[in-house]
């Protein structure tokens, strides 16, 4: 089993990488035809914090797009994350947007109609809980008494990370049943340094795997992960089914074994009103140059994968993107 496991980041690597070679010899010609008149002038990535993916990813995808002709000029922005994402989107500060599906369905709902729609699930993001491989803690319930970073203010983590306290029964501020965490708003960069300095116990960081500011923050202090999975049940029943039972596999992050843990879907967004030539450009982009897309640090699980892009949880894909993915699938 633990051989099986181990073998899963290459194979899924494998499947993916014959099912979008299958699909790009028919999408080169398609996005090789824009127009100039066809295309935006400027387009804009939502991003995130250096040394996660969000950003790059987002650096990635503006890159692709500007090489193959969907925009004349393209760029990705450094944001606190997922809920900043989804602010620039709907303030016209950017065209497309990465965040966390719990996120993006918050502000969804706080919306009658809501402008944004979704073009593809791009990867699963996996929630780290983050302690010093030193510092005795070995369960959830071991952070009672002490003081974790949750995520900077605007971040995806900062929204997941009170549900994972809620759902254990804890209570991240003074008094109620005394089981209580002390908080701080730090992201991950900001995490990490205090982390290793010993004024945060813990951690919490929300991003693809391997994340190489932990990765490198690891080999620095020694780390270790904890498991989360046994919060999954009371998470989907108290904010829906947002969140996955998923793996950090065994050599994501040197010397730390496989854990299990809480992922959320990770969604490229856009608003409503999109032109619908561009929605569907990016969709063929997503599907036909996915290598392309993919952070070399990745170890390519769940990322991208032609089999999940639809799978956008409770946020509904943009019409086009919609229309694209039917003509290239059936």
């Amino acid at each position: 089993m633990a051989e099986s496991i181990r073998s899963l980041p290459a194979r899924r690597s494998a499947l993916k990488a014959g099912l979008a070679a299958g699909l790009t010899g028919l999408l080169m010609p398609a996005i090789n035809a824009c127009t100039p008149e066809a295309r935006p002038g400027n387009v804009t990535v939502a991003g995130g914090e250096a040394g996660g993916f969000y950003l790059e990813f987002s650096t990635l995808l503006a890159d692709a797009l500007q090489r193959h002709g969907v925009a004349d000029h393209a760029a990705a922005l450094t944001t606190g994350g997922s809920l900043d994402n989804l602010d620039y989107l709907l303030t016209g500060k950017a065209t497309f947007a990465v965040a966390l599906a719990d996120a993006a369905a918050q502000q969804a709902a706080a919306k009658s109609p809501s402008n944004i729609a979704a073009l593809g699930k791009v990867y699963e993001n996996y929630v780290h809980c983050v302690v010093r491989r030193d510092s005795g803690i070995r369960d959830f319930d071991g952070l009672v008494g002490r003081t974790v970073a949750v995520g900077e203010p605007g971040s995806g983590t900062s929204l997941t990370t009170p549900r994972l306290i809620e759902a254990a029964g804890l209570s991240a501020t003074l008094g109620g049943n005394g089981k209580t965490i002390t908080v701080m708003n730090l992201g991950l960069n900001a995490g990490l340094a205090a982390l290793q300095s010993g004024s945060v116990d813990a951690l919490f960081w929300s991003g693809g795997v391997p994340t190489a500011a932990i990765a490198a923050a690891n080999r620095e202090a020694g780390l270790a992960f904890l498991d989360l999975s046994s919060l999954l049940p009371a998470m989907r029943k108290r904010y829906g089914a947002f969140y996955d039972r998923v793996l950090i596999p065994e050599g994501s992050y040197e010397g730390i074994p496989a854990v299990w843990t809480v992922g959320v879907a990770n969604l490229l967004l856009c608003r409503s009103d999109l032109d619908e030539t561009i929605v569907k450009r990016t969709v063929e982009l997503l599907v036909g140059y996915a290598q392309e897309l993919i952070p070399k640090s990745s170890l390519g699980v769940q990322f991208l994968s032609p089999e999940t892009l639809i799978n956008t949880a409770e946020l509904p894909l943009h019409p086009a993107a919609a229309e694209a993915y039917r003509a290239l699938h059936g």
